[in-house]
């Protein structure tokens, strides 16, 4: 049986945490977010990170301003807004939730 699927799946719906959890340190630009999520062993690509950033930002999340770049055209950095803040908030007491659910079932005998 292979296990790619679930890594894959699991990955997909805790991206949205990571990226704001990413966001919420300090203000980035996206080569920084995929860079961090790879050396987490979270493989994405630009194609996968734009439109939930666009998503984020639509949601009111996060925000993002226009900065100059000594390598070539100005570049988005996103920052987290007050709304993102209480919503990685909630989103932490969710993950802590099902982690401690999760941990609890691992620890029944099979």
């Amino acid at each position: 049986m292979n296990t790619d699927n679930f890594k894959i799946q699991i990955r997909k719906g805790l991206l949205e945490f990571c990226i704001l959890q990413i966001i919420s340190r300090n203000e980035v630009y996206t080569s920084d977010i995929i860079e961090e999520l790879k050396n987490s062993k979270i493989i994405v690509v630009e194609g996968t990170v734009y439109p939930l950033l666009n998503r984020l930002k639509t949601s009111g999340y996060i925000k993002y301003e226009w900065k100059e770049s000594k390598q070539g055209p100005p570049r988005k950095y996103y920052s987290i807004t007050e709304l993102g803040i209480n919503y990685i908030k909630e989103l932490i007491v969710s993950w802590n939730e099902i982690n401690s659910s999760v941990k609890k079932l691992l620890n029944t005998k099979i």
